[in-house]
């Protein structure tokens, strides 16, 4: 049945597919289409306006029109429906931008085909431990073949910068997700870590943080996550300082 009632609109002209709006979205409401977010049906949104704010692009906003009435268990089933679908080949948005583009690809060499002073090498010095893109927790979709089963490595993202080692200590042989736990919004992480532990199940995780209170968060979150999972994986974390120090590294 159709009521007047607040609803979320996109303007397409300013919409770039980056995405951001569906991670916020607690409801599924919303879904990339052909490069541009979309309310998939009336019927999933709220109309509350939690994605209003993650949109970089100002191109939702809450107006007032006819619509199906929100459906609750309308909600939960298409929750549900999303969590069984758990094939790797999945995608949860076709975006536009290609920083979101999932890869994989082989460790480096150091410093392949660098030319000039300014670029040799030193001796002993590696390259990168990097084996895939992206590495944001928000772009990092579930069912990214390479999480599946890999031991996952969990970073605020001031930790590569502070610890001069961490490709060496930290990277090598990991799969990296990296993320602000003060300025990101905690519960779509623990959404987004939630899914990630049930749908790829990790060997092992570690959590890389700053020796800063708000950095503390991604704990939280990685353990909340883990809880809601209900999955049993091994926990390491450690704890840097601002000074590029490793202060501690213990397991949970």
């Amino acid at each position: 049945m159709k009521v007047l009632r607040k609803i979320i609109e996109i303007d397409e002209e300013l919409c770039n597919g980056c995405g951001e709006c569906i991670i916020s979205c607690a409801e599924a409401a919303l879904e990339i289409v052909d490069g541009k977010a979309k309310v998939i049906a009336d019927k999933y949104c709220d109309g509350l306006g939690a994605c209003l704010n993650h949109c970089p692009q100002g191109a939702l906003r809450i107006i007032e029109r006819e619509a199906d009435d929100f459906d609750e268990e309308a909600v939960e089933a298409l929750l549900a429906e999303k969590k069984n679908k758990t094939s790797p080949a999945a995608k949860p948005f076709d975006c536009g931008c290609a920083g979101s583009h999932v890869q994989s690809f082989q460790v480096a060499t150091p410093f392949p085909q660098a030319k000039g002073p300014a670029f040799a090498p030193v001796a002993g010095e590696t390259g990168s431990e990097l084996t895939h893109w992206p590495v944001q927790i928000r772009l990092v979709p579930p069912t990214a073949p390479f999480l599946k089963g890999a031991d996952l490595l969990v970073a605020a993202d001031c930790t590569p910068v502070a610890y001069p080692h961490f490709h060496r200590d930290f990277l090598a042989g990991r799969v990296v997700m990296v993320g602000c736990p003060k300025f990101d919004e905690a519960q779509a992480y623990i959404r987004k870590f939630t899914e990630i532990f049930q749908v790829a199940k990790p060997r092992s995780v570690t959590v890389v943080i700053m020796e800063v209170p708000c950095c503390g968060g991604m704990r939280q979150i990685v353990s909340e996550a883990l809880r809601l999972s209900g999955e049993k994986i091994a926990v390491e974390e450690a704890v840097i300082g601002a000074r590029g120090q490793l202060i501690r590294r213990e397991k949970w």
